[in-house]
């Protein structure tokens, strides 16, 4: 993805999953926005259905979602609003992977893993997944998750369209650093 898609992926993420109203976006409940009316309040950039629909199919990490009628598009997760993506609670395999800086480690190890601004905690199968993450932040660190035993306890995991499993939180006891 180049630079300008990049650009504008990061903006819809901004206007999607945090502050729709910094542009007067309106989200239905399950977070949905008119893709016209995103392109009517975008002033910082040009945007264009073609152009949206270029960024939501070369997103590396598949982000977003375009409606089946093609009018209305929403972030997969990581809202820090409340929106409900109408997922339904899943048996998660028994291993799942976090991805975090090593800075954040001994909080973490303390603390478990914590929601902060989002909705759920981010989790993944995949440990070169995890490990990507956590370098965003830093040097990366992955926590491998006891999913089979957090669920047996009654946690519920959520998996999204692109895969990332989420859950409101991961209690200390579930951790392992790998």
């Amino acid at each position: 993805m180049n630079k300008e898609l990049t650009d504008i992926s990061k903006y819809l993420s901004f206007v999607l999953r945090h502050k729709p109203e910094a542009i007067n976006l309106v989200l239905d409940e399950q977070g949905w926005a008119e893709i016209n009316a995103l392109i009517a309040n975008t002033k910082d950039y040009e945007l264009s259905v073609d152009l949206i629909r270029l960024v939501v199919e070369t997103n590396d990490k598949q982000r977003f979602s375009i409606d089946e009628a093609g009018h209305r598009i929403r972030a997969n997760q990581g809202h820090s609003i409340s929106v409900d993506l109408g997922l339904s609670p899943r048996v998660p395999p028994s291993q799942l992977i976090h991805g975090t800086a090593e800075r954040f480690v001994v909080q973490i190890e303390k603390e478990g893993l914590l929601k902060g601004n989002r909705q759920y905690v981010h989790l993944t199968e995949s440990e070169s997944v995890g490990s990507s993450v956590g370098a965003r932040y830093g040097k990366p660190v992955c926590f491998t998750i006891d999913a089979k035993q957090m669920h047996e306890d009654g946690f519920e995991f959520y998996k999204t369209i692109n895969n990332v499993w989420l859950v409101d939180s991961v209690p200390s006891q579930y951790l392992s650093k790998r």
